[in-house]
């Protein structure tokens, strides 16, 4: 089939959505019973659903560090997990409330991955999100104060509707690291929400902070408006590995 001159144009306009309907439309002999402002119509539709697919998968792809969703979280394990409170965290209005997540645990009961899940169903509802390993982040940002992109990695910070903080924790934090948390916290109190994750309870992360008057104020503006999961179990990650042997094992 020949290819139309208008198909060639709306790609050239970038106008995909309405390049894939107009080419439907001229095969499909149903649509002659519709009128002019109908079939515009179809075209507009078509386009609009075109570019939110793109837009949901340029922020997937992102945005998370692991392919997760909220529809595949395994709520039968016994991980301290109320189903009620996760219901409404993944309804998320505590996101349009500005509301921070804070999750920990011991490692390998699915920190991350659950996350990463929220932060899925935060692009799907047209949320922005960003994801963060922290120890990294510090890395990014210690770089950026180098080569003068500090600031506008910190905006870049502060706008995100959704911020995911994951691994926090792992080391005592050094002075530079203590003054970019705050400048990052301080941009998003009120504004945003985040959600950190961590092997530490919330009640030593004071002593991660490793400064008592910058841990108040880090602290103040992370805890005190934040909903909590406390993780508990056995690791799911050595679950796993156990139920793959079995499969794996002819003898069972």
């Amino acid at each position: 089939m020949l290819t139309h001159p208008t198909h060639d144009q709306l790609i050239a306009l970038g106008l995909t959505g309405m390049a894939k309907a107009f080419e439907e439309q001229r095969r499909s002999p149903d649509l002659d019973a519709l009128s002019f402002e109908e079939r515009i119509g179809l075209l507009i539709d078509r386009e609009a659903a075109e570019r939110d697919t793109k837009r949901l998968t340029t922020r997937l792809n992102a945005a998370l560090r692991q392919s997760a969703c909220v529809e595949d979280v395994d709520l039968r394990t016994p991980r301290g997990i109320d189903r009620a409170v996760f219901a409404r965290l993944v309804a998320g209005d505590w996101i349009e409330r500005h509301e921070n997540l804070l999750v920990t645990g011991a490692t390998g009961l699915g920190k991350s991955w659950l996350a990463c899940a929220l932060g899925h169903k935060a692009c799907r509802d047209n949320r922005s999100v960003l994801y963060h390993r922290v120890p990294r982040l510090f890395e990014a940002l210690a770089l950026a104060r180098g080569d003068g992109r500090y600031g506008r990695l910190l905006k870049t910070l502060g706008r995100v509707q959704l911020l995911i903080l994951d691994d926090w924790g792992l080391a005592v934090l050094t002075a530079a690291e203590r003054r970019d948390l705050l400048e990052i916290l301080d941009d998003r109190h009120g504004r945003a929400s985040t959600i950190v994750t961590s092997q530490i309870p919330v009640e030593l992360w004071h002593d991660v902070i490793g400064d008592p008057t910058l841990g108040d104020a880090i602290l103040d503006r992370l805890v005190h408006n934040a909903h909590r999961l406390q993780l508990t179990g056995e690791s799911m990650r050595k679950q796993n590995a156990q139920r793959s042997a079995l499969d794996a094992d002819p003898n069972t």
